[in-house]
Order: structure tokens, then C-alpha cells, then sequence
């Protein structure tokens, strides 16, 4: 196959991954960065440019979209989707799990078990909130936040009304999460590759951080998941109508509840982790896939 990475930098752990993965299948594979293409939308014929060339001829892209450009990378992706390209993620599905609000509530919808978890618009609101999620702690999200970025654990009362009514008159929009003491600063990173988990690490926070990102100095180890979390894992990546999606659980006290469904997770820690070729797995993925014909998103929402 031919195939393309978006990607912003070709230099990555998991862009040179599924490029090495790639190539290694036999398959030609280039890494294009998705923001230096530009777009030609005519009805019968649409296009992608990419430095003045018509790219034609691929069989599959691999999105590998930052948080930051998901506007105008999902629209990269979308145009490949009208030139019947194979996306491993299809643009729909990576705006749906980038919407944190959307992905809880069709979560919900689905009777996938959530953090009890909070939304308003008025800071008048705030004393409701805070009791709706059963007091403090609690943890306040930033619905844009990213790799542990935004996220505020507020150990009592007055400690969250400070930073909620601060978050709100910035304009933010946020959420207000129940605080899972049980799960000990630790959650778990379920890797899911077409309908199923293919690897698991768990990760633990430094000493004194409940964040357990590892770009913040968690560590991550193999984990075998109960067959509950692998259930949740994979429910969670249909949902989001996703063919590759980092799930990210806890463990709590009545069950596995997800706080994150990530479609364009890093694979070094996980690799490390766990010694699974996870690149790899995606490449045979789309071996599989690909060939059929454009993938059709069937998640409602």
C-alpha cells in the first residue's frame, strides 16, 4: 500500500514508528505534515496539496493530529475521506473524542462507567457543582487541556470555589470531576487497535502528584487488565467510532471508569512498557481494513 502519516514532525518516537512498522511490510510510506497542505474542495474532483504536489495514489492515511490543530487537521483528513482514502481514524470520530463534554455524554449514553462529573456555564452555579459531584476533593478539567495540562485537584471546599469561580472568569470552560482517592495517583492506558486492546501499561504518579501522565514524571508498567476494563476499553473506542484510541481508566471503588478516550495516543510508553509492537499492529490493521473500502463511521453523536 501507499500510505501517508499526518504528522507535524517526521523526527517523533511514533511517527518514525509507523513509518519503520510501515516500511518493514513491504509498504511505501511518507510523512506529511498535515498544516503545509492546502486544499482544493471542487465537487468532482477534491484534492490535497502538499507542497505544490497533488497527492494521488494513497491507499490509507494515518492521522496523527495535536490537540491544537484538531479544526484544521480533521479538514486534511476529511478531504482524503472525499477522495475514498482509508483513514485509520476518520475525521468525525477524532472530533468526536477531542470534545471531552461529547465524548462523556455519549459515554454515558452508553452506560460506560464515568467519574461522577459535572458541567456549567454560570459561575452563580458554583456551589450546586461542587455538590454534585459529591463535594470536596474534587478535580477540576479544562475542557482543552491536554497531557495532565489544566487539570486541578482541589483538596477542600473553599480551595474549589477559588479555582472554579478563577477558571470562569477566564472564560473556560470546564469540568468538575468526583476525586478517585482509591485509585492511588495510578490509572490504566488501555491501547485498542481495531475492536481490540492489543497492550495495557499502568501508570503511577510521582510521590505527591495525582496526575499519573507520564510527561509528568509518572512510570509506566505492563498490566494485566480484569476482563471488565477490557470490555470498557473497547466499548469506549466504538463509541467514539475510533479504530485506534488510547482508553484511559481508573480503578475505583464500583468499577473501571474512563476519563479520557484519546485518538492520537503516543506509543513510546506503551511500547516500553509493555514490549508490544503497537505500530505494528496498526500497520496490520490497515492491511486488513484498507483494502475494503473507506471505513464508514457508525458511532451516533
Amino acid at each position: 500500500m501507499k500510505i501517508a502519516i499526518l504528522s507535524r514532525d517526521g523526527g517523533l518516537y511514533s511517527t518514525r514508528r509507523l513509518r519503520d512498522a510501515a516500511r518493514e511490510r513491504g509498504h511505501e510510506v511518507r510523512v506529511v505534515d498535515y498544516l503545509r497542505c492546502y486544499m482544493d474542495i471542487t465537487s468532482h474532483r477534491p484534492r490535497v496539496l502538499f507542497q505544490g504536489e497533488d497527492l494521488v495514489g494513497i491507499d490509507a492515511v494515518i492521522p496523527r493530529i495535536g490537540a491544537s490543530q484538531t479544526f484544521y487537521g480533521t479538514a486534511v483528513v476529511r478531504q482524503f475521506e472525499m477522495m475514498n482514502v482509508f483513514p485509520c481514524n476518520e475525521s468525525t470520530a477524532i472530533s468526536r473524542s477531542r470534545d471531552k463534554l461529547r465524548c462523556l455524554q455519549l459515554l454515558s449514553r452508553a452506560g460506560i462507567g464515568l467519574p461522577v462529573t459535572g458541567f456549567s456555564n454560570s459561575a452563580k452555579d458554583i456551589g450546586g457543582l461542587i455538590d454534585l459531584v459529591g463535594g470536596a476533593p474534587l478535580v477540576v478539567k479544562l475542557l482543552e487541556g491536554t497531557q495532565g495540562v489544566g487539570v486541578v485537584l482541589a483538596e477542600n471546599r473553599k480551595a474549589a470555589e477559588a479555582v472554579i469561580e478563577a477558571f470562569r472568569g477566564l472564560k473556560a470552560d470546564i469540568l468538575v470531576q468526583e476525586f478517585i482517592k482509591e485509585a492511588g495517583g495510578a490509572d490504566l492506558r488501555c491501547f485498542v487497535v481495531g475492536g481490540r486492546v492489543v497492550a495495557a501499561m499502568l501508570r503511577q504518579g510521582a510521590e505527591g502528584e495525582f496526575r499519573s501522565n507520564l510527561h509528568r514524571g509518572g512510570q509506566a508498567a505492563k498490566v494485566k487488565l480484569t476482563p471488565e476494563e477490557r470490555s470498557t476499553a473497547v466499548r469506549s473506542a466504538k463509541e467514539m467510532g475510533l479504530n485506534v484510541a488510547g482508553v484511559d481508566l481508573l480503578r475505583s471503588n464500583h468499577g473501571p471508569v474512563v476519563m479520557e478516550v484519546n485518538s492520537s495516543p503516543g506509543l513510546e510508553g506503551i511500547e516500553a512498557a509493555t514490549g508490544v509492537d503497537v505500530a505494528g499492529k496498526i500497520i496490520e490493521y490497515l492491511e486488513k481494513a484498507a483494502p475494503k473500502g473507506t471505513a464508514k463511521d457508525k458511532a451516533k453523536g
